[in-house]
């Protein structure tokens, strides 16, 4: 049981590190390269698909366990400890809470069709 708390205290770290990402984005201050990042960590965290599905074994959580801890990480190192502070603390204070985007879900789905389909177009020419 001990190793299922300790994975579950990683989890909601991670989760708080991608909610101060979030609130770190906002910061004027921040270039454009950490700003891409941090997009893309975000992008990443909250997309329905992942890079490599869930039902191959064993690969399929290899993202959740190795690429966006990475992502995160590379986000972190990027952005400025003052404003990093300041975006846990806001992020302690003002956690967020998604809600559903059906159509925001419908074109991310349509983007990954849509790439599927060249792939397999260009395969099959």
């Amino acid at each position: 049981m001990k190793s299922f708390e300790k994975l579950k205290a990683t989890a909601r770290h991670l989760k708080r590190e991608i909610t101060a990402l979030y609130y770190a984005y906002g910061s004027e201050e921040l270039g454009l390269a950490p700003k891409i990042l941090i997009g893309l960590t975000i992008g990443y965290a909250l997309s329905p698909i992942d890079l490599i599905p869930d039902f191959i074994p064993l690969l399929g959580y290899l993202d959740d366990l190795i690429i966006l801890p990475l992502l995160i990480w590379l986000s972190i190192k990027m952005i400025p400890s003052r404003i990093m502070e300041d975006a846990r603390v806001s992020a302690d204070k003002n956690p967020l809470t998604l809600k559903k985007n059906v159509p925001a879900a419908v074109i991310i789905i349509l983007i990954w069709i849509g790439i599927i389909f060249l792939i397999i177009s260009r395969f099959l020419n």
